[in-house]
């Protein structure tokens, strides 16, 4: 369950960015003439503009992403300015109605692009992000703001999709232009409908834009899903790479082999394929937070899981109808056993994949899942002692450590000062930077507390640092600030292409720092 789960958010993330790549691709060819196979290649270049932002701090991150929010939103109000809308219409428009079976997948594409599943795992996850005090009221406090964190976010995302309904509804179908299914047509259509050039330019803007800011909060919902999910933590530039590039081949695919007409589908697709993820993250978030052995006195109320539940509901219901109609429409159309067959198990395995969601955390007995990034703590015991003065110690949590250790006690003497350092590499961390105080943070200060003991079971002084920086500067900056005369790292055991995938210090450590590098091998 743990890894199918996984692997539909992955999906829903390489959905989204699918639709940025694209969104981004359509409005440089509307603003620039550029070709779409071009504006997907440039689409990547944004890869590492998340890498740069988290340099920044995440201050500053957050005010870059406010801004692009502000930006569009703009665009699309000159727009609306220039469209002059019928007020009454837009009220009856907010009234629940599914005229066809077109209405009803082009909806449920609204939900995927508003709510975006990823991002409830990426707020799940923000929410440990800021040092409180442990307390009911600190808590409590911490809920409030993080709610209307959420709530003003998803009502922006909520306003700016309605803005285009507003906007298509007043520019095309009150002058009787109702064969509008392209990007590429709405735009050619806004100058001579409006009257002024500038409405087909905000537009494209305006898609642009939207795609910037939602590729840095689908990276970062990315690697919190990777490390939740399976405690594996790979390289950010890579995971970023891995990400982009599993929205951009199947975008050149489609364009290369169907056209350029097939991208407007191809992107109404990918905000579907994040709606029907969206139940798979949503009924765990509410077991979860209904669980009181979990939550205490934080659980929620019976009317906010009466109200979590119903929701579910709809959005099940909605997706699940969709797929009814797709599947039997492609089987009328195909004509195929072997193709009708398949489409009929993916559908019922999916239906099964729902139940499961719903009742296996009802299960009593399960198996308990390991909470931990690191390998559990070791007890370090036979550790011979020697000689040495104010040495350094990189931890790393691994096996490695208890090498580490043994070493730095070997070569100490009776007035050895050691200086113990560990680089917290949690998602929260990268953003938060010292500010965070997530799980994985807490529990590294609880084991580094425990090797302190270790030294002065020994009879020697020992100090700690926790860093949240990039692990070579971390220690290097730290040797220096502690006068350290010696620095024991330990090898991680991997070369090459895994260095790629892990991240490799000690080569880097080792031209960073003045004093002798000790790696215990």
């Amino acid at each position: 369950m743990n890894f199918i789960l996984y692997l539909l958010a992955e999906i829903a993330i390489a959905a989204c960015d699918l639709a940025e790549v694209l969104g981004m691709a359509i409005g440089l060819n509307l603003l620039f003439g550029l070709d779409l196979l071009w504006g997907v290649g440039i689409s990547f270049l944004d890869t590492f503009l998340l890498l740069y932002l988290q340099r920044l701090g995440m201050r500053k991150m957050e005010i870059f992403i406010i801004g692009l929010i502000f930006l569009i939103g703009m665009c699309f109000l000159i727009e609306m300015v220039f469209a002059k809308p019928d007020l009454g219409g837009i009220m009856q428009g907010f009234i629940p109605s599914m005229p066809n079976k077109a209405a009803l997948y082009i909806s449920i594409g609204i939900i995927g692009a508003t709510v975006m599943p990823h991002n409830l795992y990426l707020h799940s996850a923000l929410v440990q992000t800021r040092k409180i005090n442990r307390d009911e009221g600190s808590i409590r406090k911490a809920l409030k703001y993080n709610f209307w964190d959420s709530a003003i976010a998803l009502n922006l995302a909520f306003l700016v999709n309605a803005a285009i309904l507003i906007l298509a509804a007043a520019v095309f179908h009150e002058h009787g232009i109702n064969n509008i299914a392209e990007l590429q047509d709405a735009h050619k259509l806004l100058a001579p409908t409006l009257g002024t050039e500038w409405a087909p330019r905000l537009f494209a803007v305006a898609l642009i834009l939207a795609g910037q800011s939602s590729t840095v909060t689908g990276t970062l919902a990315g690697q919190i899903v990777m490390e939740g999910y399976l405690r594996l933590r790979i390289s950010p530039v890579l995971r970023r790479i891995l990400t982009r590039l599993l929205a951009i081949v199947p975008a050149i695919l489609v364009i290369y082999i169907a056209g350029d007409d097939k991208v407007g589908p191809l992107l109404i697709f990918s905000q579907v394929l994040l709606s029907m993820q969206l139940a798979f993250a949503v009924i765990p978030l509410i077991h979860f937070v209904s669980d009181k052995k979990r939550m205490g006195i934080f659980v929620i109320s019976f009317y906010t899981k009466i109200a979590s539940w119903l929701i579910a509901a709809i959005i099940t219901v909605l997706n699940f109808q969709l797929i009814y109609n797709e599947v039997t429409g492609w089987i009328q159309d195909i004509h195929n056993v072997w193709a009708t067959v398949g489409l009929v198990i993916g559908a019922i395995g999916l239906f099964v994949l729902l139940i499961m969601t719903i009742l296996y955390p009802l299960i009593k007995n399960r198996k308990k899942v390991n909470m931990e990034v690191h390998p559990p703590f070791q007890e370090l015991k036979e550790i011979k002692t020697s000689s040495f003065q104010r040495v350094a110690l990189a931890l790393d949590y691994s096996p490695s450590d208890k090498q580490v250790v043994s070493y730095a006690l070997q070569l100490a003497e009776a007035n050895t000062q050691f200086i113990l350092i560990h680089v917290v590499e949690s998602a929260s961390s990268r953003m938060i930077g010292e500010d965070t105080d997530d799980y994985e943070k807490r529990h590294d200060e609880e084991r580094m507390e425990r090797y302190l003991e270790i030294f002065k079971d020994k009879g020697h002084a020992a100090t700690y640092h926790l860093s949240h920086k990039n692990r070579v500067n971390a220690i290097a900056q730290i040797c220096k600030e502690n006068n350290a005369d010696l620095l024991i790292v330990g090898s991680h055991g991997h070369r090459g292409f895994k260095d790629l995938i892990y991240g490799e210090t000690v080569n880097r450590l080792r031209h960073r720092v003045k004093i002798p590098v000790f790696i215990a091998q």
